[in-house]
Parts: structure tokens; C-alpha cells; sequence
């Protein structure tokens, strides 16, 4: 989302500035066209020249410096750019946004300019929890400009609580669903992508489960939210972070998902199910841990079969477009086949788990489409972030061609 998109970043005289550096790197590894204006005061933390160095634009700090590259500098700026971002956002700043001053080069972008605008507070604690400075942000806010939440923690000053500027990922992500909310292909859609594997008890210590990490469902998640949607997060027990904004419900065995599944079902667009269910579950749970046995005599676990979470869906559906996963070992496209049928499914993702570069906790994998109409599409190795991507991209054609008949 950021690919291509001109930023201004205004920098204020702040401590956290030094994460600004760091900011103004990232976007342009992302894309991003950025162009630094620093107030006065900042130029006393950090040079000018490292920023102009690291964003490969001279940066500005003056209305007067006899620049050639705008005839007027401000204007120019404000009109140059898709978004302004200020970081770190003092309460100086701040104040005079709110009281509509213009007594430098940055507050005269920031007032002349009417592309979108962020601000990421940053400041001592008691700055910040200043009925004065509070008023400020609740103006800002009224009049369509962005507050992204300081984070709390320990501050330069020595105190702790909220007033830290957010971490660099954290401001990345804030701007890629800030941009993908209002320009994404998949803005206004809500989603439900499960993801991991789910575990069955044995005991109080023990369980049955598989191998799935949930990266392919995390992918999944991440690129719908990159792209605007509404995104349910249903996930197994995973070492993995769940993406940024999207709603997680963490539960842990196949009647729990089922349950969390029906809970959203009736209200999501799209379902895609990239779960690895435990199929079956013990016929009964030990209340304490089960002692070791004697090597020669074995131990027989009784299983039932666990609810088809994935039929349990295809058996309700009614608007949502529903797309399924079949990790096989053997006889791929025949077993996906059937499960579209019996599923009742738009789709399914078909992968041999036992093929090198797919499967379980890998960052790639192998997959074929297969659709009700029979066709198969197949896919390279790839990373599971662009075959999520591609999903995508499928399910929004074949939705959209659905929704035209």
C-alpha cells in the first residue's frame, strides 16, 4: 500500500526523533516517495543533512532558505503530497495546529495543505495528559486529522506512561491500513480466515494435534487487512503474531473454532479456511496426567470424530464465498476435488504437504485452485504471502462474477 505514495513527515524538536531516521528509511524500502520538513528545534537533535541524505530529498526547514526546487515552498509541499505525517508530534505542534498558527515552514505545510494528515504524539507524560493538550487532539480529531495513540512505557525524562512514539513496525502498519481503508480492493468487506492447527486433549499435559504452524492462514489475514478488509482471525495455538488490526479469537480445540466460526459467520463475505483441523478427538479426557506403562503392554487411546467445520459452513451458506484447504499426501487433486462437491465450497487450495518448500512451517508453498466448474489452477513455489495475494485476487474475481449471474 505505501509502493509509490509521496509522504511528507514533519519533525519536531523531540527526543524520539532518532525513530523518525529509522521511519524515513523504512518507507522508502517500502515505496514510498518521502520528503522531510523539521522545525528549527529539531535540527537541534539531528542533523538536516541525514535526513536529506536518507530520504534522497533536500530536506526543509525554512521558508527562507532561497530554495530553487518550489516557488513556494509550502504550497508546493502541501500540494506535493498524499499524506502528511508528523513524528514525533510535540504538544507544541500539536497547539498550534489546533489554534491554526503558521510561524514556521512545517505549521505553514500543515495549514496550507489538504491532503490527509497524521500526527504520533510523543512527549512527557504529564505534556500529554494535560487537560490543555488533551483538548488539542479531541480539536484535531474533530476536524478529520488522524491521532495514532502514543505508547506507554518508560520516557527520556525518567517517568513512565503513555507519551512514547510507537515503534517503527507499529507506524508502518498504521499507514498501510490507514491507506488500505481507503484505497484497498477490499475495503467494505468483511472476512474470516481460520488459521493453525487445533489441539485435542488427552490429559491435562498431552494433547493430539498436527504440524501446522499457521503461517499460510496468517498470510492470509495480513494481506486482507493490507487490502482493506474487515478481517476475524480464528486461530489455533501458533508461536506466530497475529497482523496488526485484525479481530483474533484464540481457541484450541476443532469444537472451539466451530463455535467461533458460527459466532461471525452469518455477518462475513468471505470465509477462507486455512485451519489444519484435528479430525478426531478422544473419546475421553483423563482428569490427571497418565502415569508411564509397562513397554510391552501399549496403550489404546479411544477416538470420535470431531464436527466438519468446513461442511458445518458450506451446509449454511448463503452470501458468503466460501474457499477451503486440502493439505493431502496423496491423491491431491481427487480428494480436493470431492471436498469441493461434498463441501459445497467456491473454491479450495489444494497442497501436498510431503513436497519439499510446502506444507507445515515452511515460508513457501505449492498449491493448486480448484473450482465447483472443475477447472485447476496451479501456482509455482512461492511465498505464502504472495500465494495469499493471490488468493485474493481469485476470490474477488470469482465473487464478483458470482454476484453478476
Amino acid at each position: 500500500m505505501l509502493n509509490g505514495k509521496k509522504i511528507v513527515i514533519g519533525v519536531t524538536g523531540g527526543i524520539a526523533i532518532y525513530k523518525v531516521v529509522d521511519l524515513v528509511s523504512k518507507l522508502r524500502k517500502h515505496g514510498a516517495e518521502v520528503r522531510v520538513v523539521m522545525t528549527e528545534h529539531a535540527a537541534k537533535f539531528v542533523s538536516p543533512l541525514l535526513f536529506s541524505e536518507i530520504s534522497g530529498h533536500k530536506c526543509a526547514i525554512s521558508m527562507w532558505d532561497g530554495r530553487d526546487e518550489f516557488n513556494v515552498e509550502h504550497v508546493a509541499l502541501a500540494n506535493w503530497g498524499d499524506l502528511i505525517l508528523v513524528a514525533p508530534a510535540t504538544a507544541n505542534i500539536l497547539a498550534k495546529m489546533a489554534c491554526g498558527l503558521a510561524d514556521d515552514l512545517l505549521s505553514t505545510v500543515l495549514l496550507a495543505a489538504s491532503c490527509h494528515k497524521i500526527v504520533c504524539p510523543a512527549m512527557n507524560t504529564g505534556m500529554y495528559e494535560n487537560e490543555a493538550t488533551r483538548e488539542n487532539l479531541k480539536t484535531l480529531s474533530r476536524r478529520g486529522i488522524n491521532v495514532m495513540e502514543p505508547a506507554c512505557g518508560q520516557l527520556a525524562c525518567g517517568t513512565s506512561g503513555p507519551g512514547r512514539l510507537p515503534e517503527v513496525p507499529e507506524i508502518i502498519s498504521y499507514l498501510e491500513r490507514f491507506i488500505a481503508l481507503r484505497e484497498g480492493d477490499m475495503r467494505g468487506l468483511k472476512v474470516l480466515v481460520t488459521a493453525a492447527g487445533t489441539r485435542e486433549p488427552i490429559d491435562p499435559v498431552r494433547y493430539v494435534g498436527n504440524r501446522s504452524s499457521g503461517k499460510m492462514g496468517y498470510s492470509v489475514a495480513r494481506q486482507a487487512l493490507l487490502r482493506g478488509a474487515e478481517v476475524a482471525l480464528v486461530t489455533g495455538p501458533s508461536a506466530l503474531t497475529p497482523p496488526p488490526y485484525a479481530k483474533v479469537i484464540n481457541v484450541e480445540t476443532t469444537q472451539q473454532m466451530l463455535e467461533a466460526c458460527l459466532n461471525v459467520y452469518s455477518d462475513v463475505d468471505i470465509v477462507i479456511k486455512a485451519a489444519a483441523v484435528a479430525d478426531f478427538k478422544p473419546r475421553a479426557v483423563a482428569d490427571q496426567k497418565i502415569k508411564k506403562i509397562n513397554p510391552g503392554e501399549g496403550m489404546t487411546i479411544l477416538m470420535d470424530q470431531n464436527p466438519d467445520i468446513l461442511k458445518t459452513l458450506g451446509s449454511m451458506k448463503k452470501q458468503q464465498f466460501l474457499v477451503g484447504f486440502a493439505a493431502e499426501t496423496q491423491n491431491l487433486l481427487e480428494n480436493a476435488a470431492n471436498k469441493v462437491k461434498k463441501k459445497n465450497l467456491d473454491m479450495i487450495v489444494a497442497n501436498d504437504v510431503s513436497l519439499k518448500g510446502a506444507g507445515f512451517n515452511t515460508d513457501t508453498n505449492i498449491v493448486k485452485f480448484l473450482y465447483p466448474d472443475g477447472t485447476v489452477e496451479s501456482l509455482e513455489i512461492l511465498s505464502k504471502d504472495t500465494v495469499a495475494s493471490i488468493l485474493l485476487d481469485r476470490v474477488l474475481e470469482k465473487r464478483k462474477k458470482a454476484l453478476t449471474l
